[in-house]
């Protein structure tokens, strides 16, 4: 092999490895009053289009390929801030938060009722939303606990196809690229039921894509509508309007708050929680399926969804939280146990967009009937994500998993 060519390889191989390469930013989010972390901060890296939320513990990190100059860090009632990296440690960030308030004189004072002005926001979809089907990655965590203590950890790395706003959420669809779990081993800890959820949640919770979740007039009209103090979010005012179900009808309905940006009428928040009054009504909501003798009660169900508005004013989904808690016991035991099960959902990267986003086939793909657990494998290697974007584990999760992690070896 001749010198030049030697040469030649050896600087191919080094642009390989330069562009393998990852830079990882990370730190903690805090209120700059309380001190207090701040959770489920958006915090995004200019220029990459990487982006995660903060956990629990507002802490966060961002892997890129190459260090950003600034990282943008927003959250509903704070001022968004756009933080220099230049000359800081980004192993170590501290970045506080200050919270927003909305002046009374800043507020515009529509005439439309709440009810007209949702759907006019209703109106404006196809133009707020993406106009062309779009491939994002995301990051999906599903944790189950009974009383205080973690029983199952799950998690995958996932590719969402997303369809253009013109159409429904039928053509969508999520596959699991990466994935892994970790269960109780305690036949107790065992619930048998089959809830709702897993990857294909955030599909069906897009309030703005999917209408039958919420945004349909004959779904509207089951509920009492009321404008709400305004709100500032990344820095835009936007309106709320709180949604209230009436006691006359014959489902369990989603109620909550709808923000709505003043300037667009683009749909950027949604606070959502089931009315489990009639928990019979709650439960047919919530559960698929449960083996006789089971009883389950339903005590709360809260969803968020989360909407992103780039520089073009064009909204999409950027985060998701679904939280459950019940009761859940065999008939033969004199005490029911409270369960808690929490799904959160981040797109950490936007892949393509238009003719080359294609929708995920095969094998790889998730049907909303399939169980999660069913598709990924137990925990082993410690660094499983390698260069993946995460949400990033709470203290009290890592400890939980090197617990379960023991018990299932014994």
């Amino acid at each position: 092999m001749t010198m030049k060519r030697l040469l030649s390889m050896m600087l191919m191989l080094l642009a390989i490895a330069t562009m393998s390469a990852q830079t990882t930013v990370s730190g903690v989010v805090t209120d700059s009053k309380t001190k207090q972390p701040l959770s489920h901060v958006s915090v995004m890296a200019e220029g990459s289009g990487v982006q995660t939320v903060t956990n629990d513990d507002g802490r966060f990190t961002l892997k890129v390929s190459s260090c950003p100059s600034h990282i943008r860090v927003s959250h509903i009632g704070y001022k968004t801030r756009r933080v220099s990296l230049e000359g800081k440690d980004v192993n170590h960030l501290q970045v506080t938060m200050t919270g927003s308030t909305v002046e009374l004189s800043e507020v515009f004072v529509s005439a439309e009722d709440p009810l007209t002005l949702v759907k006019s926001a209703m109106n404006r979809i196809e133009r707020n939303y993406p106009q062309q089907d779009e491939l994002v990655r995301c990051f999906y965590r599903e944790t189950a606990r009974r009383g205080s203590r973690f029983i199952s950890v799950a998690e995958a790395v996932t590719e969402m196809f997303k369809s253009d706003y013109s159409v429904g959420p039928d053509f969508d669809a999520v596959a699991i690229l990466k994935g892994r779990r970790l269960m109780s081993m305690k036949a107790k800890d065992t619930l048998g039921v089959k809830i709702q959820g897993g990857p294909v949640t955030p599909l069906m919770v897009d309030v703005a894509k999917n209408r039958d979740y919420l945004l349909n007039l004959d779904i509207l009209q089951n509920y009492t509508l009321r404008m709400e103090v305004p709100a500032k979010i990344d820095d835009r005012l936007h309106y709320v309007v709180s949604l209230t179900p009436k006691p006359i009808t014959i489902h369990a309905l989603m109620g909550g708050l709808l923000y709505i940006d003043q300037q667009t009428l683009a749909i950027t928040r949604a606070e959502l929680e089931l009315d489990v009054s009639d928990w019979r009504r709650a439960s047919d909501y919530m559960l698929v399926h449960k083996p006789m003798g089971l009883r389950f009660r339903p005590k709360e169900l809260r969803v968020t969804v989360v909407y992103q508005t780039d520089e073009k004013g064009v909204s999409r989904m950027s985060y998701m939280r679904n939280e459950m808690r019940f009761n859940c016991d065999w008939k033969r035991r004199l005490f029911s146990s409270p369960f808690t099960t929490v799904s959160e959902m981040v797109v950490t990267d936007r892949l393509k967009q238009g003719h080359e986003a294609k929708r995920p086939r095969g094998r790889s793909s998730f049907g909303i009937r399939e169980r999660f657990y069913d598709r990924v494998e137990y925990f082993e290697d410690p660094d499983f994500w390698a260069d993946y974007n995460i949400i990033e584990p709470t203290e009290s999760l890592e400890r939980a998993v090197s617990r379960l992690k023991k018990r299932v070896s014994l």
